[in-house]
């Protein structure tokens, strides 16, 4: 019997040099979020719908900001390709930033793959209104869990994991040893983490817990320098100096109500 040949080593996929992930400034819906929230409505007072939300004033300015400090980066330190959320808040966190930053040359594309969590029959609900209108779905979120539940229409976290492994292997492909920097949404940001580091369902849902992604904030991996260990090690998350050195105000609101 003749022996097989042992099958052919693919060569490593590379990994990018440098990965930024942006959360969007803050948006209108943002703000109506906070006010709905505060007044204990049911429902946020926003007519467009969620894709064509755009950036509140205090949200350009945030881009404008991020994208100034992108200025001052060596250029060795700043991004090759931009990727951003199709969604409009998204979009023109990208476009102002890139202006600010003064990066004319650079790939700028939109993936759906980077949209945020579709929230179905619960969209642009509060929790008010979640527990008052739709009792069985709180009921049931609590049973299932924040992690894989899936409100009718919407969206889990673990549906949004599918779409960004399949963006990751995207990236890596066509953008490898390039300096990317993705600019989407709060539980886009937490899900990559999930994917880079590795993390289980209680390590994600504690970050996520303990930590409300700033508009504008910044999380940043570098190349593991481990020998025979590749993958890309955490450098910033939720970093917000950027901001702050710009004088503008920090904000937290979060995309969607954060019910029990």
């Amino acid at each position: 019997m003749r022996a097989m040949s042992p099958p052919a080593q693919r060569p490593p996929v590379p990994l990018p040099a440098r990965l930024w992930i942006a959360r969007h400034g803050e948006s209108a819906g943002n703000v109506a979020l906070a006010a709905a929230l505060a007044s204990g409505d049911h429902f946020i007072d926003v007519s467009a719908r969620d894709a064509d939300v755009p950036l509140s004033t205090l949200g350009e300015r945030q881009a404008r900001a991020l994208g100034r400090w992108f200025a001052q980066c060596g250029a060795d330190d700043q991004p090759t390709v931009v990727f951003s959320s199709p969604y409009l808040r998204a979009r023109q966190t990208a476009e102002i930033l890139i202006e600010a930053a003064n990066l004319p040359g650079v790939s700028f594309l939109t993936d759906e793959r980077l949209r945020e969590r579709e929230f179905g029959v619960l969209n642009r609900m509060t929790k008010h209104g979640i527990h008052a209108l739709m009792p069985d779905q709180a009921e049931l979120r609590q049973t299932i869990g924040k992690f894989y539940y899936r409100p009718p229409g919407g969206e889990s976290w673990c549906d949004i994991l599918l779409r960004l492994r399949s963006l990751w292997s995207s990236l890596r492909e066509d953008y490898g040893s390039g300096r990317v920097l993705l600019v989407c949404h709060s539980v886009i940001t937490l899900c990559f983490r999930s994917i880079l580091e590795n993390l289980r369902e209680e390590d994600i849902l504690r970050i996520d817990a303990e930590s409300e992604i700033a508009n504008c904030s910044l999380t940043s991996y570098l190349p593991r320098q481990t020998p025979g260990s590749p993958g890309l090690d955490l450098q910033t998350f939720n970093f917000v100096a950027p901001v702050e050195q710009a004088g503008e105000q920090v904000t937290r609101e979060p995309d969607a109500p954060r019910a029990k």
